[in-house]
This record gives C-alpha cells, structure tokens and sequence, in this order.
C-alpha cells in the first residue's frame, strides 16, 4: 500500500505541522531545514508516511502503546457507537462502559476491587499519591506521608511524578520539586552495586535500608515498575519482587505497581506484576489499555485502601475529593472494552510469549555476531539491548552512536526505540515493544535491521 501523491498532495499539511505543532520530545531547530515527519496511515504492524514510506512499527506508536495494532474497525465502530449514545458524563456519576469494563478489569486483577478513570499514565500516578498522602492525614496523623521511588524507573510529566522519577535528565530544569518523595536504588544486575550472590534480594534489601534511615513511621508507599521501561529496560533478578513485598508488609508500606508501559499483555500476563506473584495495594496503566484508540487511564486498588475513604462519613474531608475531567469520557472504557476482547480472542497473550522468545533468541544471536551489545534483556515483547564499548568494562557506548543505529534502521523502514534524554550517560539501550500482533516475519525483520545498522554504525 502506497499514498498516491499525485492525487494525495499533503504539503500543505507538513508546512501546518511545521508552522504550528509542537512535538513532543524533539529539538525543533532541525525543522527549518528539513520536513517534520507527519504519518498518515496505520495498518497492523505497518505506517505510513506523507511522502508514502512504508515504516514497520517496533515501538507500537512510539511509546508502547499501539497493542493490538492499528486500523482495528471493530474499536473505532464500538467508540462512534457509543459517542453517538453518550460520549460524557464527569465521574461522580457512572456509565455503561466506566461500569462494564471496570468489571471485566478486575476480573483480570485479583486481589482488587476498585477503579478510578483519568486520561494519561502521569495522571493515573499522580492520584494514587493523593490517595497515600490523604490516607497518611486521615489514619496515621500525618505521618507516614514519604513516597518511595526507584532510580531508573520513570512515572510521568506532571511536577508530582517528575518528583519520583528515577531519571535524572526526565527532571532536569523542571524543579524545585515538592518534599516527600525519596529515592532507593535501582535492581539492574548488569551494572552490579554490590557483589553478592542473591543479587535480587540484596537490591531488595537496598530498599529496607533506605526505609530505616528514613524512619518506617515516615513511609506511606513505594512506587515500582514491574519491568523498568525507558531506564533501560531492566527485569528484575531472581528473589527480588519477593522481598519487595515481604519489606512493603514489614513496615505497612502500600505497594504501588505502575503498569503504564507492562499492563495489558505486554510482557504475556495480563499485567507485568503477574509475573512475579506480587499482591499490589495499587496498580496504574494507561497506554496498552485502549491501544491508543482513546484517551483512557486507571488507578486500581484494594477494597482495604477503598474502605479509608468511606470510614468516616461524617467528615466532610474523608473521601477522595479528586476529579479527572475527561477520566468521564465514554470512548476510553469501550475502546478499553472492545481492545481486552481483541487481546483474549486473537490469543495475544500467547502470542507475546512465543514472539517474545523469538524476539530474545534473535537479539542474543546478534550479540554473538557484535561486541557492541553488552546485553539483551527483556520480558514478552518488551525487550532491549543494551551497546557498549567494552564488554569487559561495560563502559556505555556513546549517544550519538546509538542514536545512530536508530537512525539507520528508520532509513531502512524499521522504527525501533532507544533510551533517550533519561540517565545521563547511560542512554545507550535499543528498545523493542512491537504490537502484540507480531508475527515471526515482523520479529526476524526489526532484528534484521539492527544486524544491518550495527554492521554500518561500527563496520
């Protein structure tokens, strides 16, 4: 499938873009002398661009979100259907498919209860922190109003989540930052901070220490990702998730997942935090959940932490005095609705395991073949390889090289991701997270353009 430009003209619509739009991540400068890129069309695996370039799609719209694919009809007839019924109405009241897919949610989340709807990942973080922090008012006196976060890890652009991101660069010149939130260091193996055995349980304990210092009293929550995502894709190591756990209960100390990135199939459980057995007090998502066809995120908790909220009923302060103006939009849910049934009829969760492990074997082939890559590491179709100049040293190849690779591989038709303006000095991961659709011919095409964009970068 091509754009037939001569009956497609779309200039008009660069010089738009270029006059008016302001793009997210991206130095603008570069846009006075050469187009922005404006896509126009999407279709499975596959983009297409206004001069007509066929892309395929490693990074399922650019920030892990497109999983199900695009030009899904049946979501786009569900939403217009459904817009044309009733397409708001602000959250102290209900509708049909805020109820229904609520349901249909928790039926995937045992062990929780509740869902409270706005309309971006940072949003659905920043209210889980309300949450914690009013409960600390209400239960504790005050007390136990300190947030936990990891280095690395990453949860959102408002100033409150920027405060508990664990990548410096996200941060930088967006301060001074509210009080409160504190930092515990991060789990990647690969880069040891300490020399021990059980690796996993001693970053876990790294966690402990840092909540006794602070003073157990002071600690209302931790915030985690289950697979760490633009710090570098990192999985957890053996023994680790279980002793986050076992130390979140020690102290009372609520554990909050953020599922943004890993919910909804990504890594081959419904959410990432299945894989590891974890019994969560909150989880967050948003990208995965409507595949990006609607606006749509969650906070989910328990019926314990639910039940704060409702104790005192004759205290005008007591409940969650929060509200997310278009977390009332119809179109989120039932595209949430239609995108879960996609994903359970089509066996993408299966798909994602048997594709992920393809995805694995193919980019450890390509560290055979290149000492660039230190590293490959991943879970389902979310996975990375980290470059480097010196495998011995583990010194993180350069920027601009990698960004090179990425580069190269656009040319080629193949967009893949990499870590970008987030550790200082260590933005050198390639990053994969393909639609769940994948099939073998998309995986060994992405890995193929990597071997061909490594053979070129550091021939």
């Amino acid at each position: 499938m091509t754009l037939d430009l001569q009956t497609n003209d779309l200039s008009q619509v660069i010089e738009a873009d270029r006059a008016h739009v302001w793009h997210h991540l991206s130095q603008h400068k570069a846009y006075e002398s050469i187009d922005p890129r404006v896509f126009v069309e999407g279709k499975g695996m596959r983009l297409w661009d206004a001069t007509g370039k066929e892309f395929l799609d490693g990074v399922s719209g650019g920030v892990w979100t497109v999983n199900v694919g695009y030009g899904r009809e049946s979501i786009a007839n569900a939403v217009r259907d459904q817009l044309i019924k009733l397409n708001y109405y602000a959250g102290a009241a209900g509708t049909v498919p805020g109820a229904l897919f609520a349901q249909r949610l928790i039926e995937k989340m045992p062990g929780l209860s509740r869902v409270y709807y706005s309309n971006s990942g940072s949003e659905a973080n920043e209210k889980a922190y309300k949450m914690v922090r009013q409960i600390s008012h209400h239960k504790y006196g005050g007390k136990k109003w300190k947030i936990l976060y990891r280095d690395r890890d990453y949860h959102g652009t408002t100033l409150g989540t920027l405060a508990t991101s664990g990548q410096d660069q996200r941060a930088m010149q967006y301060g001074p930052y509210p009080d409160g939130f504190v930092r515990v260091p991060h789990c990647l193996e690969y880069h040891k901070q300490w020399d021990v055995e059980n690796y996993g349980e001693r970053a876990a304990d790294a966690i402990e220490e840092v909540i006794l210092r602070e003073g157990p009293d002071t600690v209302g929550a931790i915030v985690l990702e289950p697979v760490t995502a633009g710090g570098g894709v990192i999985t957890p190591p053996e023994g680790y998730w279980q002793r986050v756990q076992e130390i979140c209960r020690r102290y009372d100390i609520l554990l909050h997942i953020d599922e943004v990135v890993c919910g909804l199939g990504r890594t081959g459980t419904w959410f990432g935090y299945q894989q590891y057995g974890i019994e969560p007090d909150f989880v967050t998502m948003a990208k995965g959940v409507a595949s990006g066809y609607a606006a749509i995120s969650c906070t989910v908790t328990t019926e314990r932490v639910f039940d704060m909220f409702k104790d005192s009923p004759d205290d005008t302060l007591s409940y969650f005095r929060d509200i997310s103006t278009f977390g009332g939009c119809t179109a989120g849910p039932v595209a949430a609705l239609e995108n879960m049934r996609i994903i359970e009829d089509e066996g993408l969760l299966e798909n994602t395991i048997a594709m992920g492990n393809r995805l694995m074997d193919n980019l450890t082939t390509l560290m055979d073949k290149h000492a660039v890559i230190g590293d490959v590491r991943g879970k389902g179709l979310f996975c990375g390889a980290e470059l480097v100049q010196d495998r011995a040293t583990k010194e993180p190849m350069d920027e601009k090289r990698v960004q090179a690779v990425v580069a190269d591989c656009l040319a080629q038709g193949v967009i893949i991701g990499a870590t970008n303006r987030s550790i200082p000095g260590f933005n050198n991961t390639l990053c994969l997270s393909p639609a769940l659709i994948a099939g073998p011919d998309d995986i060994d095409a992405l890995t193929t353009a990597i071997d061909n964009a490594l053979s070129k970068v550091f021939a």
